[in-house]
């Protein structure tokens, strides 16, 4: 989908939406929500936008904009935020280039009525009232199991491939791997190991290669990071292992379309960014029309991905990763 306006297409937007400084009052107009991301030309965002569009197209009282720096500077999302502030859009969702040093302009579109959040690359607390990321790590920690289960029948031994030993994230993913796995219904699994392939594609092929050497018997593969389970697809494939040992993890879409499509890896999953753009709207229009205030506690309605929760700082969770597979490989392959 084309996106519905560019930043230079946005800046006509001015003479109609205030007269000598003072905004008008906007009747029947609809809300003017931007998406504002870390740059233009890319696919991730640009599916983002198609989510805005989506949330837009539904709620009726919103036209959604997709604007971003030609580079991901936090220089040039500031100067974008200027122009917003003068222009008094509604409200302005930001995947931030830099999470401390738009504060103070994120502060001044606040103070000028302007509903600001946050999603995928958060603001400081301050800067925002809410930051919606993605999904915790008890969600995806557990869903990885939960995947590869469903690949081995819930049987076998299932092998881990990380990204480096000192990742606080993917460490934090796997201490709720294993204990997804305690679960009476994975009685006939087991974990037997964690290797390290450090993020290098040369090192993750190699440990995938040493873990189906090492367990025979070996009935899957975890690996919880884009390099390691592109790494591990082709390892699988070359060692013709496909069908025998099965992969899952957290990938993209462009990268594992080969391997989704062709059987090595059943299904996988990573956040999407559709719908990041569509929660972000919605989120934003239950401010801006004050369904909700976005205070700790506050339950916000947003569409088909049911409800969210304002947590501590404003910090709000999507939910569990998209799980990418055969049916709807293709289409986010395009995307990113």
């Amino acid at each position: 989908m084309k996106k519905l306006l560019t930043v230079l297409l946005a800046l006509t937007l001015v003479g109609t939406m205030f007269a000598g400084g003072q905004q008008e009052d906007k009747g029947d107009q609809p809300l003017k929500i931007v998406l504002l991301v870390k740059s233009l030309g890319n696919g991730f965002f640009e599916a983002v936008a198609d989510g805005g569009v989506e949330a837009a197209a539904e709620l009726g009282n919103v036209e959604s904009i997709y604007m971003g720096p030609s580079s991901a500077t936090a220089e040039g999302q500031i100067d974008i935020i200027e122009t917003l502030i003068a222009q008094r859009v509604d409200g302005i969702a930001i995947s931030a280039n830099d999470r401390d040093a738009l504060i103070p302009v994120t502060k001044k579109a606040m103070a000028a009525g302007i509903q600001v959040i946050s999603f995928d690359s958060g603001i400081a607390a301050g800067g925002r009232t809410i930051d919606l990321i993605p999904s915790v790590s008890e969600l995806i920690g557990r869903q990885q199991v939960q995947l590869i289960a469903e690949l081995t029948d819930y049987k076998g031994q299932v092998a881990v491939l990380s990204a480096t030993s000192q990742a606080t994230n993917q460490n934090a993913w796997i201490e709720w791997m294993y204990e997804e796995i305690k679960d009476p219904k994975y009685k006939d699994m087991e974990l037997v190991e964690v290797v390290y392939g450090d993020d290098a594609a040369d090192k993750s092929y190699r440990e995938a290669v040493g873990l189906m050497q090492k367990y025979p018997n070996l009935s899957g593969i975890i690996s919880p990071t884009t390099v390691g389970v592109l790494a591990a697809s082709k390892a699988i494939e070359d060692e013709n292992m496909k069908g025998k040992v099965q992969i899952t993890g957290l990938g993209l879409p462009s990268e594992m379309q080969h391997y989704v499509e062709n059987g090595t890896c059943g299904q996988m999953a990573l956040w999407n960014p559709v719908d990041l753009g569509y929660t972000s709207t919605m989120i934003l229009e239950a401010l801006i029309t004050e369904k909700v205030a976005g205070n700790e506690g506050d339950m916000i309605k947003v569409g088909r991905m049911g409800d969210v929760k304002v947590g501590t700082d404003g910090v709000t969770v999507m939910g569990t990763p998209f799980v990418f597979n055969k049916e709807n490989i293709a289409t986010y392959a395009a995307m990113f």
